[in-house]
């Protein structure tokens, strides 16, 4: 059984149609990628999957439960966090209290001391600025942080959105790393990304997505093999 299946998914916004019946799975232990352009609706599905937004149709299960109606407090209780698109940390906290800002649904005092040792040893330059201001890190340690607040909710499926976009290449290579080592701990990750290069070489498998819908599916390395794949994402 999927982790997380998405049935014949739309999502509209008014008059505008921004995912128009699109269906696809996640298994426990995968990264799974969806690339597409701007405005192809990677973003919608995710808020739709994280409970803020609702579908006009379709369903969502997730570990065999559909959440579509369910609201976005107990789907994160439930193990699915999402890191959204530009980092959104918060400003005038530190790094340590965004963090515990992710971890504010446990109430167990010891289990999120030990799982914020686990996010410092992974993170190391978030444990050298935990008393500094959010909003003052760098875009790369902005989106760390994010990663590392999301994580503080001990996530079964992680969801993450763009998280290269805007980073310098030193930077874009550390969140793959990243998001590689996140799989290999036992995390199932769920990632959009422009960098359809980056994401496919470290996706089990992916989906193309054009203005709303789904018109390519495959393993990673399927896919970057893809004559159409290369020239319209990779430059080919």
């Amino acid at each position: 059984m999927a982790m997380l299946e998405v049935k014949n998914l739309s999502v509209s916004y008014g008059a505008i149609e921004a995912v128009k019946d699109v269906s696809f799975e996640v298994n426990e232990g995968e990264v799974v990628t969806l690339i597409g352009a701007n405005g192809a609706g990677k973003t919608s599905i995710l808020r739709t999957i994280s409970g803020l937004v609702r579908p006009s149709s379709g369903s969502i299960s997730y570990l065999g439960n559909e959440i579509q109606k369910v609201p976005a407090r107990k789907i994160v209780a439930d193990g699915l966090a999402q890191v959204p698109e530009g980092r959104h940390v918060f400003p005038g906290l530190t790094v340590m209290e965004n963090l515990e800002m992710g971890a504010f649904l446990n109430k167990n005092k010891e289990e999120n001391k030990a799982n914020l040792k686990k996010i410092f040893a992974r993170f190391p330059r978030l444990e050298e600025r935990k008393n500094q201001d959010a909003a003052t890190l760098s875009g790369g340690e902005q989106q760390m942080l994010a990663m590392g607040r999301a994580l503080m909710s001990k996530p079964k499926l992680l969801l993450l959105d763009e998280p290269s976009m805007g980073l310098a290449p030193i930077f874009i290579q550390e969140i793959f790393d990243i998001v590689q080592d996140i799989q290999k701990q036992g995390t199932t990750v769920l990632l959009i990304e422009q960098n359809a290069n980056k994401a496919l070489s470290i996706a089990d498998r992916g989906y193309v997505l054009e203005t709303g819908k789904i018109v390519l599916s495959g393993t990673g390395q399927e896919l970057l093999a893809s004559e159409e794949v290369r020239k319209a994402y990779l430059g080919g």
